[in-house]
């Protein structure tokens, strides 16, 4: 079975840190998945923008080294391959200076194509690219802007950063990316929420005891020491990513899948976390940081270590969050994400209460509650648990098995990455997937703080050993609770 793709209208795609980590391993190769895809229309042209100094045959090499790397081979295609490179020019250009902007005006021309800028740059050139694209009279037409995270350090910040870039471009041209919300499952969970008759009536406090959401990752530093050190869990995967993820998993059903209708019943949910701050926060939060250890069966350094020096920056935070509204009250929800972790993993679970009686003797086991574990990765998929008869004679024996939906066994289709959908989405207009500026800052309300609490009550980062599951602070956070956390699907 094949879904049906839909193109979209011509667009120019100008990617300001076209010859960056991200546009090598995500960006390029995701325009290039669209076109195999069928999803172009012609002309269709992808331009290259950074203070490198290349030609337009050495941007494209670059382009053909990146599908040669990030790409599979299976779905590589020589001819493919050229049509998509041949699409490309380069423009060097210096964001803080405006150099540059006259000649990208120039390639641009007087194209009345769909624009979408995308600043795979550091957030402090945000405001410079946004005033030297009107200054330079770039902004006219249809035309979007992405921004990735982080949106900011602080609710100050992103203030200041969502005025910069709100001063040239209107709401609805703001498109603030995260490409967790592009994966499949993630999508799913509204699917399996509001198209099925089945969950929503449980999806409440009289039946569900707890929720819990994981980002675990194996890897350490790699390649972002330098925003890493300055940003920690905190900022970098708490604030955007995980609470997107509550966000979905709690809100209230909207009235369409228009895009406004659904970001208005996430900025609900975060202005009804309950504050976590004070004194609150060295009991509902733990911070830590790993230590050397071993990961991926080698040994690997500590932290510290890998940056070179001492530090307290947190790489593994779990906070158990709760909100204060009728549908949710008295539900925790627990969140942890780490590095250098025992296994990358990201997954909701939620766990529902236990039946109120059992009507069966002790020789048939213990009934274990229902649970639905939702994978986003690595391998995307649903997992409904629930209890069966154990096939056979001898009496009334009771176990628990999983209802099993794996995406790649369950339907023969090639699975998009995030960052296909998302650009296809900006280039469509739809902003569904997308955080609101009020969204943004919302939750900057709600992690600020928090980091004001770490800091008076010097809240310092506990050490565990690369290769766990984190600080043994972050089990009994949950464990005191009387509950566990779901360590294997």
């Amino acid at each position: 079975m094949t879904s049906q793709i839909i193109p979209v209208d011509p667009f120019d795609f100008i990617i300001f840190g076209g010859t960056g980590d991200l546009a090598e391993r995500k960006l390029l190769p995701a325009l290039y998945q669209r076109q195999i895809a069928g999803q172009f229309s012609e002309p269709t042209r992808i331009i290259g923008a950074s203070r490198s100094t290349l030609s337009d045959d050495e941007f494209r090499d670059f382009a053909r080294k990146a599908l040669t790397e990030h790409v599979k081979q299976e779905e590589r295609k020589d001819d493919e391959i050229e049509t998509f490179v041949a699409r490309l020019s380069y423009i060097p250009i210096d964001a803080k200076t405006g150099e540059g902007f006259e000649k990208l005006k120039d390639a641009i021309g007087d194209s009345k194509s769909i624009r979408a800028y995308y600043l795979a740059v550091a957030p402090a050139l945000f405001g410079d690219i946004a005033t030297n694209l009107e200054k330079h009279g770039l902004t006219g037409g249809d035309v979007r802007i992405v921004v990735e995270k982080p949106i900011g350090r602080s609710l100050a910040t992103a203030h200041a950063l969502n005025d910069a870039i709100g001063s040239v471009f209107d709401e609805h041209q703001i498109f603030r990316i995260d490409h967790y919300l592009g994966k499949e499952t993630v999508q799913n969970l509204m699917a399996l929420r509001f198209a099925n008759a089945l969950y929503e009536p449980l999806w409440n406090s009289t039946h569900i005891d707890h929720v819990q959401i994981t980002v675990a990752e194996t890897v350490g530093l790699e390649d972002r020491v330098s925003y890493y050190d300055k940003a920690g869990a905190l900022r970098d995967m708490v604030q955007n990513h995980m609470l997107q993820l509550l966000c979905l998993v709690a809100m209230e059903p909207p009235s369409s899948m228009d895009a406004d209708a659904v970001r208005d019943e996430k900025l609900k949910i975060l202005r009804s976390l309950k504050r976590v701050n004070g004194n609150e926060a060295p009991k509902e939060t733990v911070r830590g940081q790993y230590k050397a250890g071993a990961s991926a069966g080698g040994a690997v350094k500590g932290y510290a270590e890998e940056l070179g020096t001492e530090s307290d920056t947190e790489t593994f935070v779990a906070i158990k969050a709760e909100i204060g509204n009728w549908r949710w009250a008295g539900v925790p929800f627990y969140l942890r994400t780490g590095k250098r972790l025992a296994e990358r993993v990201s997954e909701i679970v939620i766990q529902f209460k236990p039946v109120p009686h059992s009507i069966f003797d002790d020789s048939a086991g213990v009934i274990t509650a229902n649970q639905l574990v939702i994978r986003l990765q690595p391998d995307e998929g649903v997992k409904q648990w629930i209890m069966i008869k154990d096939p056979g004679p001898g009496g009334m024996r009771l176990r628990q098995i999983p209802l099993d939906m794996s995406f790649a066994e369950s339907f023969e289709v090639r699975n998009p990455d995030a960052y296909e959908r998302l650009i296809m989405d900006v280039i469509r207009g739809n902003q569904t997937l997308f955080m609101r500026r009020d969204e943004v800052e919302a939750a900057w309300s709600w992690i600020d703080p928090i980091l004001a609490s770490w800091q008076e009550n010097r809240h310092a980062a506990q050490g565990y050993t690369a290769g766990t599951w984190g600080p043994s602070a972050s089990i009994a956070l949950i464990e005191r609770d009387g509950r566990t956390w779901h360590e294997s699907m």
